[in-house]
């Protein structure tokens, strides 16, 4: 939720650059992309850089869109009011589908059905890029809402396995963020939804974190990226 007005554009640090540049360039160029849970538009700034023949986001709502709807006007870019686990889209539409921090948000129980659901509209040798909290002991215990709500976290065998059932490849796993990235969290949470704004100490936590993310030398806990294929 777009609760303290961000903005799509500026310098992307973090785990969003990490999940950009996660994608394979080849990807996007004169590509066919759907962006599954498109937030404010950040990926899509991001994407058009790099000209892909058009992108489609989604979001659960239209006020989800309305930031995105405000600030890209690029007619590459067109949105729609959709779910992950029923797309109202042809089979075989997109070369690539994205989605970022979004799984852990749908309906429990129902991954099987988004991962079905991208591969049906996937074409041959299509990609699908995801990024997740990762399961792993201190990305658990240091998130606030896996403690209180059941924030869901996954590990890469579960990943793999709903790929394998459903006719995907994994091509590529990385595991990104630590420390920094969890305490990133913390003071996100308690500085967005309880005071309204952006996070305390904000460039000095993101310089951080964009170490953690970034630095090829420095496996992490946090978060796992994975690219599938579909053959």
């Amino acid at each position: 939720k777009n609760i303290i007005n961000e903005k799509p554009f500026g310098e992307l640090v973090g785990r969003h650059q990490k999940s950009i540049s996660f994608v394979q360039d080849g990807d996007i160029r004169d590509k066919s992309i759907l962006d599954i849970g498109c937030g404010y538009g950040w990926c899509e700034v991001a994407f058009l850089k790099k000209n892909p023949k058009g992108i489609i986001g989604i979001e659960i709502s239209g006020k989800d869109l309305e930031t995105i709807r405000r600030n890209i006007t690029d007619t590459r870019m067109s949105l729609a009011v959709a779910g992950a686990t029923k797309l109202p889209f042809d089979d075989e539409s997109f070369d690539t589908v994205v989605s970022w921090e979004v799984i852990e948000h749908i309906p429990y129980g129902t991954e099987p059905e988004m991962f079905s659901e991208v591969r049906r509209v996937l074409k041959k040798d299509g990609s699908f890029y995801l990024s997740t909290p990762h399961a792993s002991f201190f990305s658990n215990l240091l998130d606030p809402a896996w403690l209180l709500s059941g924030h869901r976290h996954y590990s890469r065998e579960l990943l793999e396995k709903y790929a394998k059932n459903n006719g995907l490849m994994v091509e590529r796993v990385e595991i990104r963020g630590g420390w920094w990235s969890l305490f990133s969290i913390i003071n996100m949470y308690v500085a967005k939804w309880i005071f309204r704004r952006q996070s305390f100490f904000n460039d000095y936590f993101l310089k951080k974190e964009n170490a953690e993310y970034n630095d090829p030398s420095r496996e992490g806990f946090a978060n796992i990226f994975v690219h599938f294929r579909k053959r």
